[in-house]
């Protein structure tokens, strides 16, 4: 993958708004220190247990945190979307990453050493409130995460990681299709369940109407029914 001119020098402060409380000596530290990274698809980003030396800033492209657990089998945390952050927690708090992180596709990121990231944190109030309240965000959606794989039933589950698909990445240009080709075996780690469960729940959801199946691609067709159906659990 090549990067265009526009994305090789696109200051760090208009690719977020997290970023653009800095003043000009800031402004000009972060570019000073950023660096444009490329990551080709299913490339690994970093592993569980990697020394935290960056923080990361997706620029294009998509990115998922996951976790391993017994039998290898992944479990999807966060699924990102261009202007978000990631690998800060771990930076903060000065511990190895406690999660692993690689991009669905062909995607850009900014790297910002910890070092970097630490004094801007340290030097500007209103940058470190920003970063508080990602945090604060991130911590809420993995409180809901939680309950809603430990406590929903299977199509309660399913329900709603089609709804965060949603909210995450839209839809196409069609207004029905989602902008993200998930493989089933994804879709089954973002839910907490069985491949062959995941395939058969998506297919009585197309029976129902609430869905149409074309490969990876899925339409929704009664996103409210899928709300109701993800509120019961």
């Amino acid at each position: 993958m090549k990067l265009t001119e526009n994305e090789s020098l696109l200051p760090i402060r208009d690719a977020s708004p997290i970023w653009a409380s800095f003043t000009e000596e800031e402004r000009a530290y972060v570019l000073e220190h950023a660096k444009v990274v490329r990551f080709a698809k299913n490339e690994i980003i970093h592993h569980a247990g990697d020394e935290s030396i960056c923080a990361w800033l997706l620029l294009r492209g998509k990115v998922r945190i996951y976790k391993e657990g017994i039998g290898q089998r992944q479990q999807i945390i966060r699924l990102l979307k261009p202007h978000d952050i990631f690998g800060y927690r771990a930076c903060i708090a000065g511990e190895p990453y406690n999660s692993s992180a690689n991009a669905f596709e062909d995607s850009v990121a900014y790297r910002v050493p910890r070092e970097a990231f630490i004094h801007l944190l340290r030097t500007n109030g209103t940058f470190c409130y920003q970063v508080m309240q990602t945090m604060a965000k991130d911590l809420a959606i993995a409180e809901i995460q939680t309950v809603n794989l430990t406590q929903k039933h299977i199509r309660g589950r399913l329900a709603e990681s089609l709804l965060l698909l949603l909210k995450n990445y839209g839809f196409e240009n069609d207004g029905t299709t989602l902008a993200m080709l998930l493989p089933r075996e994804d879709l089954a780690n973002m839910s907490n369940m069985t491949t062959s469960n995941a395939i058969r729940t998506l297919s009585q959801f197309a029976q129902e109407g609430l869905i149409a199946i074309n490969g990876r691609r899925i339409k929704i067709l009664n996103e409210k029914e899928l709300e109701h159906i993800s509120r019961l659990g």
